[in-house]
């Protein structure tokens, strides 16, 4: 008698890690930038480094040439404002759900529902290789505990959501990650819930994984201590006012926890407006600028266009929605354009050199 995978339609076997990243392979010198941009923004979460952070892109990444035309112009901006910024392009694979919806470009490369996992993780590795030839260090957020084996090498710093910050499964893999990570307050808008998160980040743990050639293992970590709190507000009202970050900070202090912000600027911080970005944005600046050195960074999420799309109804002959959608429109989340973006960028970097605080 049957009793087990009873509603589990299919299992198909996926490409271990190593056949990937023998695939799209990173070169020696490539690893050796990826290990300095970490370092670098490791130095700016502990304050060694008086640069601001800056982790800005696309809500979600689901067509590469569009992908590829913003990092090309962030890269380019990056390079005027390096003296006072520390940019990193966001480019997120994968996107929880409140309830159902697309999940990301890993999980449905093609948009369609046929959800071909092993082609999103071609793409995706295939576009952070190219982007990191730009010298251009990257950010996601990982979600699925299994994909960070696929595509890890290539990031410079990561996130753990607002809706996993309180899983002890991301927590767990935030301990071995080999990069920086922002941890998210909760969707209620509680800091208390990323304070727990990175006690447990810096912890030891030892849990059930894959290795890089897809064997069940057990993975025993270290720890992470390069882990921060990312304020994104919640339940619609913002936390990133000068109040807010002051008790933001003696909440962490109390904790014996590191006192480094990055702020988010969409969100509830922005009521989930994308040209209120702006606006948050400039505030933060401003508390930097009069002397408020726990704002580290800001997140910003931007496009080539702004706003966002739906996505379109499936036509018959049709196999990849994207050729119905927008060129450079977010599907998910609105996005600041990419004129607003440059713009809101070099003033808060004009402000931030007149000021003399970094030079």
């Amino acid at each position: 008698m049957r009793i087990v995978n009873l509603r589990v339609a299919e299992v198909s076997k996926l490409l271990p890690p190593v056949e990937l990243k023998q695939q799209f392979p990173s070169s020696l010198g490539l690893r050796e930038e990826i290990r300095k941009k970490r370092q670098e923004i490791s130095d700016i979460i502990h304050k060694r480094s008086k640069r601001f952070l800056v982790i800005v892109g696309p809500c979600s990444v689901h067509d590469e040439d569009a992908a590829l035309e913003y990092a090309r112009r962030l890269s380019n901006l990056r390079k005027t404002v390096l003296d006072q910024f520390y940019i990193v392009m966001r480019i997120y694979f994968e996107k929880p759900r409140t309830t159902i919806g697309w999940k990301g470009l890993i999980n449905d490369p093609y948009m369609n529902g046929s959800n071909d996992i092993e082609e999103g993780l071609k793409i995706a590795r295939r576009l952070l290789l190219k982007v990191a030839d730009m010298d251009l260090p990257v950010a996601t957020e990982f979600l699925d505990p299994i994909i960070p084996q696929y595509i890890d090498d290539l990031v410079c710093w990561a996130a753990i959501g607002a809706r996993t910050t309180e899983s002890q499964t991301h927590r767990e893999l935030a301990s071995g990650l080999s990069m920086p990570v922002g941890l998210k307050n909760g969707t209620d808008g509680r800091l208390q819930t990323a304070i727990d998160a990175m006690a447990a980040c810096h912890a030891s743990h030892s849990f059930v994984g894959i290795d890089e050639h897809g064997v069940t293992s057990v993975i025993r970590t270290t720890g992470n201590e390069d882990t921060h709190v990312v304020l994104r507000g919640g339940r619609n009202l913002p936390n990133y006012t000068k109040d807010c970050i002051q008790m933001s900070v003696e909440q962490l202090k109390d904790e014996g926890m590191l006192s480094s912000l990055v702020v988010d600027c969409s969100h509830a911080n922005s009521s989930k407006r994308f040209e209120r970005q702006v606006l948050v944005w400039d505030d933060i600046i401003g508390q930097r600028l009069e002397g408020n050195d726990n704002i580290i960074g800001a997140m910003v999420e931007s496009n080539i266009n702004e706003g966002a799309q739906p996505l379109p109804t499936p036509k018959e002959g049709v196999s990849d929605i994207r050729s119905l959608l927008q060129y450079g429109v977010s599907v998910t989340d609105g996005c600041l354009g990419w004129s607003a973006t440059e713009r809101m960028i070099l003033d808060g970097y004009e402000k931030m050199k007149a000021s003399g605080m970094i030079g």
